[in-house]
């Protein structure tokens, strides 16, 4: 794949003007205000899963409509007093996985508490009563209508997370990093400009973001499931645009104001480039991007997981 959108010297000034409701503010106010209704209820189970250095705990806590979200703490084993945590967020189709994949920022020295994504994965949080895990199809379950939205669920569970790290003694409660790659980046994009007191979001080849430009510009998967959609239901394709405009990136940005990392792979086709600088242009706080020329998807990789690490020891110390 070479690179297909706009030169880097238009990137780096593309700021369009995307779509946003009028109570766009009102309607994730009322969302969140319906959350926090449920009682939280963080549940902390110790698991043994022979990892001398790290203590691991089975995660639970309530999200979206008081249902019951999995995930997984993993502290420094043998650390003392409250430490900087990250909030991990999980690209399209994964779930939490198994704790030994979520080493890196344990032995960096940081808590890392890592959300399932409900309905994805290996079903550990289902998304409605008695339907469990799929592979494809959520980017338009319920598109028709932003209170039926799938992401509008994802995306509470994923504020309630914060919450739910901010129960434990080994969290220092102003040192909370939101982190993710793809979905996991929209994911912490839109945490960013939802969840105050935030100390910074690292926000890697972001998806979900300006959803009607990337459904012009490419074909790859999981777009393609919005404009295979809007191939059979021709006249439904603004009701559905309208609904996307509620759970853009630009619009999380636009109102996030923790410090932030971004990157972009410049031949990435799943999350073109265009449409991560459209939000990281408008992104609200201090903001930095590491911009990876000749990478797709993939963008920096094992050498992005350096930049995070770095960019976390300058923020944190």
């Amino acid at each position: 794949m070479a690179q297909f959108d706009l030169p880097v010297s238009s990137l780096q000034s593309y700021a369009p003007d995307v779509q946003r409701p009028d109570d766009f503010d009102a309607f994730w106010q009322g969302t969140l205000d319906d959350a926090a209704g449920y009682d939280l209820a963080p549940s902390f189970e110790p698991v043994d899963v022979l990892l001398p250095g790290v203590n691991v705990y089975d995660v639970r806590w309530s999200g979206y409509g008081g249902s019951r979200v999995a995930g997984w703490f993993l502290t420094p084993a043998h650390s003392t007093g409250p430490r900087p945590t990250i909030i991990q967020f999980i690209g399209y189709g994964g779930g939490r996985g198994r704790p030994h994949e979520w080493l890196l920022y344990p032995a960096a020295g940081y808590n890392v508490l890592v959300m399932d994504s409900r309905g994805q994965g290996d079903g550990d949080t289902p998304d409605l009563p008695g339907v469990g895990p799929q592979h494809v199809g959520l980017l338009t379950r319920g598109v028709l209508d932003p209170h039926d939205y799938y992401y509008r669920r994802l995306f509470t569970d994923a504020v309630r997370a914060v919450d739910a790290a901010l129960t434990r003694p080994e969290t220092d409660p102003a040192a909370v990093v939101v982190a993710g790659a793809s979905q996991g980046g929209a994911i912490a994009q839109a945490v960013a400009g939802l969840r105050p007191g935030l100390r910074g979001a690292i926000i890697d080849v972001p998806f979900l973001t300006y959803f009607r430009r990337a459904t012009e510009i490419t074909d790859a998967r999981p777009y393609r499931e919005l404009s295979d959609m809007f191939a059979v239901n021709r006249d439904r394709i603004e009701q559905a645009f309208t609904t996307l405009s509620y759970f853009d990136g630009v619009h999380f940005a636009a109102r996030a104001t923790a410090p932030a990392l971004y990157a972009v792979g410049l031949m990435d086709d799943i999350c073109p480039p265009s449409t991560v600088y459209a939000a990281y242009n408008r992104y609200g706080g201090p903001k930095e991007i590491r911009v990876w020329p000749y990478n797709g998807h993939e963008g920096g990789a094992t050498i992005q997981q350096v930049e995070n690490l770095r960019w976390l020891h300058t923020l944190l110390g």
